[in-house]
């Protein structure tokens, strides 16, 4: 069958790519990230990710490979500090400026509404926060977008061939994270409610799956054989969370991305709904909608359903920039130009490493992630303090165990400084790259966030010898850590280690 197209008229519809603007407000970000990039330090998830990369696989307990991949390639080549893992993150969020101004374009946007589109990708809360981490979100985001242009670009021309290009980008994307199912059915459920129905009435829809399944199946071979342990991670986090993020779900996704975006993507969505010219496009909007109702339903985070609020923010940039033509301009203008400042303003507090230390109480209701990059070294030191009171003697056989991956990162990261030994843990993957030898029969200092029963019993008689103090008061997660040292375990490691395994 060949690719079937629509008329010319409308597939012949876009605009010239607006390359210089679009281009350099996406160095600007680029240029941001990297000035900011070694404020603060590691994230807990980076220390995990620097230590996967040294035990690469086709997947791990708690995702695939790609991010521990890309942060173990970027270190090799820029080094390991904060700065040089970041390199491809930022790298990253440049590019999903471009696509979002490359959105706006195939929406009909000319010049200036792909600018416009760009700069709003630029000051959203969201991308600046994940663009300044290595994180999957980072690169989930990027894969996102390239999709929805990829699904417009299918949408309006009819053409379809770019169900390989679908699938190519989806096949990557689960290498990175499952999430991207979530869009794409909520897409394919948009298109059989509203069509146009015809898209999926081809051999190249096939074509597709195909990819995807062909690029994806290293991972999910190994998932396979291993249980399928990131559906138990999943299981456990909405278990765990599912409460919390419906209640804060509309919150946190008007917070994250940006109060002030509220009107462009609300214009956004109905300038697709209500425009004869971009009715082809209407399952691109209604998906939105219909993965919020899967995300809640499965007590998903808010920022899953994000990524689409950026497809529709790129369609409203043609009916704001419009609005500012009608009325009282001069106004009108004044209060774009506050409202973009304000929220440029805020997205760099809320989501960039530009507070104090001593100040960044202040944006851990919003972006806990901004405290989990702080107190690693001191944490590091606490450990080894507490070391040293393990008799000189006793310490060949002593064992450091990390109720945490942050914690086992850290210590695996800082500890050579410190002359520590491995650090082991049960948490996630740290629990599939092995037990202690059993000839370790001797004492076990636990790294624990507050006394923990469970682990304590496994252990012997236990005393807390030390706590961990992260400096300048952060409410993060690991102030106020336990160092607890136990007498040792009371069955060989390799009979306990089962029973240490921590899937959340």
């Amino acid at each position: 069958m060949t690719a079937s197209r629509r008329p010319d008229s409308v597939s012949d519809r876009v605009q010239p790519f607006a390359l210089a603007p679009v281009s350099a407000i996406a160095a600007v970000v680029a240029v941001v990230l990297t000035a900011l990039s070694g404020r603060y330090g590691f994230h807990r998830d980076e220390l995990y990710f620097l230590a996967a990369g040294k035990h690469l696989a086709w997947g791990f307990t708690d995702q695939p490979p790609l991010t521990p991949l890309l942060v173990h390639l970027s270190t090799a080549v820029f080094g390991s500090t904060p700065m040089g893992l970041r390199v491809l993150s930022t790298l990253t969020a440049a590019a999903t400026v471009v696509v979002v101004a490359l959105i706006a374009r195939e929406l009909g946007g000319d010049r200036r509404a792909q600018t416009f589109a760009a700069g709003c990708a630029a000051i959203a809360g969201f991308p600046l926060g994940i663009g300044h981490l290595a994180s999957t979100a980072t690169y989930d985001l990027l894969a996102w977008m390239a999709i929805g242009l990829f699904a417009l670009k299918l949408l309006r021309t009819g053409d379809g061939r770019w169900w390989v290009a679908i699938g190519l980008t989806t096949g990557i994307a689960l290498e990175n994270k499952y999430l991207v199912i979530l869009p794409l059915a909520a897409l394919l459920i948009a298109v059989l409610v509203v069509g146009p129905r015809s898209v999926l009435r081809s051999w190249w829809l096939a074509a597709g799956i195909i990819t995807a399944a062909l690029v994806a199946a290293p991972n999910l071979y190994w998932q396979a054989t291993h249980d399928w342990p990131q559906l138990t991670v999943a299981g456990g986090i909405s278990d765990d969370d599912g409460v919390e993020n419906r209640i804060m779900f509309i919150p946190l996704q008007i917070l994250q991305l940006s109060p002030f975006l509220v009107p462009i993507w609300v214009a956004g969505f109905l300038r697709i709904w209500r425009s004869p010219n971009l009715r082809w496009s209407r399952p691109v909007a209604l998906a939105y909608p219909i993965l919020c109702v899967v995300v809640l339903a499965v007590g998903g985070k808010s920022y899953y359903a994000l990524p689409l609020l950026l497809i529709l923010v790129a369609s409203g940039a043609t009916p704001t920039l419009a609005w500012l033509t009608r009325g009282r301009t001069a106004v009108r203008r004044n209060l774009l130009a506050v409202g973009a400042l304000l929220t440029a303003v805020t997205s760099v507090v809320f989501s960039l490493p530009v507070l104090p230390e001593s100040a960044v109480n202040f944006v851990l209701p919003v972006n806990p992630e901004q405290g989990e990059q702080i107190g690693w070294p001191a944490l590091t030191t606490a450990v080894a303090e507490a070391w040293q009171q393990i008799p000189e003697a006793d310490r060949a056989r002593a064992t450091i165990f990390a109720l945490n991956y942050g914690e086992a990162g850290a210590i695996a990261h800082y500890g050579p400084a410190h002359n520590l030994p491995t650090a082991y843990s049960g948490h996630m993957s740290f629990h599939d790259w092995g037990p202690p030898a059993d000839t370790q029969s001797g004492p076990v200092l636990l790294v624990e966030q507050e006394p923990t029963p469970y682990y304590e019993s496994r252990f012997g008689t236990c005393h807390q010898v030390g706590t961990v103090n992260t400096g300048h008061d952060v409410d993060n997660e690991e102030q106020g850590t336990h160092l607890t040292l136990c007498a040792g375990p009371t069955h060989p490691w390799s009979t306990l280690w089962p029973a240490l395994r921590r899937y959340y």
